[in-house]
């Protein structure tokens, strides 16, 4: 299909402002950057909302409005490890929050360069881990726990629902998988090549990406960094895995949805035509990314109950 014309448009007004790309700024300004394409939305009502610490790791904790307990959705920012925090994955948790009914904990993990791999799967697995134990204190239910993410985050989601299996807890029921960054090792499926530039995420920004988030070849090897390299499957959470028609990362997200369908798992993919990277933060701002933000809700409250 051809690009969406929101988006033609949008990339458009991008092009004619001549902004600086994301790989020649330094880290510091790239999140300023990212802050002001995403930023807070509090006018987006939810019941409650708190920031606190989770063993030094930051959390924001939304809590929807109505009598728990409420299932807990994990919430894990993108931003290639490198940009993005808890005020750019602000306005997507208040509507996971608000569409599910879920308490939402959005994570603040390390970020890259200051902190490699493996410091923000590590943060993400023990917020995680942390949600399962004290869920019911937040008003919760932990037995219908799940892990969501966008790009990096949806990377994080993929590597924490692997490392719960490998070490036998906590009890994950579902993933939210959108565009996930999947495979640090391979550059070269159609996807990059046909995306390569002119769709927001390039081909070169992932590679800047990668390069501060795991520099070393050994650690992008690692399926904690690559889940797609993982050597089983099989017993992995339910999980709704959503791609972008343009965008390079588009391939390696739906060979990781078919890796573990093939191993038994009860997996749904889709990938959005004329869409491109990026459309799950932009469902306010982009008419063509709601249609997806609403699936996303729905895929959530259908497996969570």
């Amino acid at each position: 299909m051809p690009l969406h014309p929101d988006y033609a448009a949008m990339l458009e007004e991008m092009q004619a402002a001549e902004g600086p790309a994301l790989t020649d700024l330094p880290v510091a300004d790239g999140r300023a950057m990212y802050q002001m394409m995403q930023p807070e939305r509090p006018d987006l009502a939810v019941g409650d909302v708190s920031d606190r610490e989770v063993g030094g790791v930051p959390v924001r904790i939304y809590t929807p409005v109505g009598e728990g307990p409420f299932p807990i959705v994990m919430m894990f920012h993108g931003g290639g490890w490198v940009i993005g925090d808890l005020v750019t994955a602000d306005a997507q948790s208040r509507e996971v929050c608000a569409g599910v009914g879920a308490i939402v904990v959005s994570v603040g993990y390390r970020l890259a360069p200051e902190h490699v791999f493996p410091a923000a799967a590590d943060d993400c697995y023990a917020a995680t881990a942390w949600a399962a134990e004290n869920g019911a204190t937040l008003g919760g239910d932990p037995s219908r726990l799940a892990v969501a993410g966008d790009s990096a985050g949806g990377n994080l989601a993929a590597v924490v629902a692997q490392m719960a299996r490998d070490k036998s807890g906590p009890a994950i029921a579902f993933q939210l998988l959108v565009y996930p960054v999947t495979d640090g090792a391979n550059f070269d499926t159609p996807s990059y090549h046909d995306n390569a530039d002119g769709y927001m995420l390039t081909t070169e920004s992932m590679h800047w990406f990668w390069n501060h988030y795991a520099p070393a070849d050994a650690d992008r090897q690692n399926p904690y960094a690559s889940p797609l390299l993982a050597e089983s499957f099989a017993n992995l959470p339910p999980a709704f895995v959503m791609t972008a028609e343009f965008d390079p990362l588009r391939d390696e997200g739906e060979a990781y949805a078919d890796k573990m369908s093939a191993a038994g798992n009860a997996v749904a993919c889709k990938r959005y035509d004329g869409l491109i990277h990026g459309f799950f933060g932009q469902s306010l701002a982009v008419n063509a990314a709601r249609g997806p933000m609403d699936e996303a809700i729905a895929a959530l409250k259908n497996a969570l109950g």
